[in-house]
Order: structure tokens, then sequence, then C-alpha cells
């Protein structure tokens, strides 16, 4: 099967190590094409729109899955895929309720709305994509005006690396907030993938 033929997943790229372990878990490495949109787009929502457009007109005839949830673009995500019937993105707003399940996501909300949240990869990469992202390492006295509202530090982790939970516990202490540590793994994300796209791939890869 050419690969121009599989179904294509188009992904965050702060995705890439959980969307690889759920492929290989259902057998459908080879089955299934993925392309990563760069993980920055996680600070830059606005262009997460325009990216997906131009990789889905690259792909024009294919089965195409869309690798995100809303991530901040405020429906804008969901107004371009009516354009696009047939393509689906992953449910929920953002990638820590898709890991962590909604009513574990929207029940940690409740509790306390002033939460700041992370996963494997934004603990793994707080100094890129957050700290540095936003300037403070620059300009360390934003700190109060970008975090001065949050009280804690949510890690939704993935995986059972030690290494990570010391990152975000690391990344809340350079935030001033309490820390807690919640795994989720990766059932939430393996759910978001339809199973008519699974069979189909898993179909195509027999071919």
């Amino acid at each position: 099967m050419s690969s121009d033929a599989r179904p294509l997943i188009i992904a965050c790229g702060a995705l890439v190590s959980e969307l690889r372990l759920v492929l290989e878990r259902n057998g459908l490495t080879e089955a299934i094409e993925v392309k990563y949109l760069p993980a920055n787009l996680h600070n830059r929502p606005e262009g997460i729109v325009p990216a997906l457009r131009e990789a889905m007109d690259a792909a024009k005839g294919r089965p195409i899955f869309v690798g995100y949830a809303d991530c901040g673009t405020g429906g804008e995500l969901d107004r371009f895929l009516v354009e696009n019937p047939g393509v689906s993105r992953i449910p929920g707003a953002h990638c820590y309720e898709f890991f962590a399940g909604s009513p574990r996501f929207l029940a940690d909300h409740d509790a306390n709305p002033g939460t700041f949240y992370l996963t494997d990869f934004l603990a793994k990469h707080f100094d890129a994509l957050v700290w540095d992202g936003l300037g403070l390492d620059r300009h360390p006295e934003l700190r109060d005006t970008y975090f001065g509202h949050y009280s804690e530090v949510v890690l939704y982790t993935q995986t059972t690396d030690s290494n990570v939970v010391e990152a975000g516990r690391r990344a809340a202490e350079r935030l001033g907030l309490d820390f807690r540590h919640v795994h989720v793994g990766i059932d939430g994300l393996e759910a978001a993938i339809p199973v008519s796209f699974r069979a189909l791939s898993a179909r195509g890869s027999k071919e």
C-alpha cells in the first residue's frame, strides 16, 4: 500500500510519543501515516487552522483525522472542519481534557478553576514552551502578571517516568504554585481515534 493512499492523522507535535504508542498497541504503525505540526502552535493557536488547511490540501482524497482538540482556537477549528465533511478531531477543549477524560478534568476544574495544567510533553519542555515562550526568561517580573490568578499546577502524566514528575514539580516551583500529580495514561487519546478510522486503516493494511 503506497504511503499516499494510507489514512492520515494530522496531529499536534506535542503528541508524538503518545500517538506512536497508541498506533503500536493497535498494530497500526505501518497502516496509518502521521504528519505532525509544530508543537509551538500550542502557544499560537491562531496558527493551527492555517497549518491544518495547508496539510489537508496536500492530502486531498485521503481519509484524514485531526489530532487536535479545540486547543485554544475558540471554535475556529470546528468551523473549518464543517467545510471538510468526513474529517473529525479529538473531542474536547484541549489535550488536558482528552488525556484525563472529561469527567476527571471537569471535576478538577470545578474543584479549583485556578489550575495550570501540564502533560508529559509540556513538563519536559516547560522552559521552551512556557517560561521562554512567554518571555519570562527575559522578564521574570511578568510571572505574577501571567500566573497571579493561578494557585496550583496539576500534572497529568501519560507515562510513569519519575523524571517527568520532577520536571512538573520544578515547573510549579518556578511559577510559585502548589503541585499535584495525577497519572492518566493514554487511554483517552486512544479512545479519541474513531473506530471507523482504525478499522479502515486495519483493512487497508491487509490489501
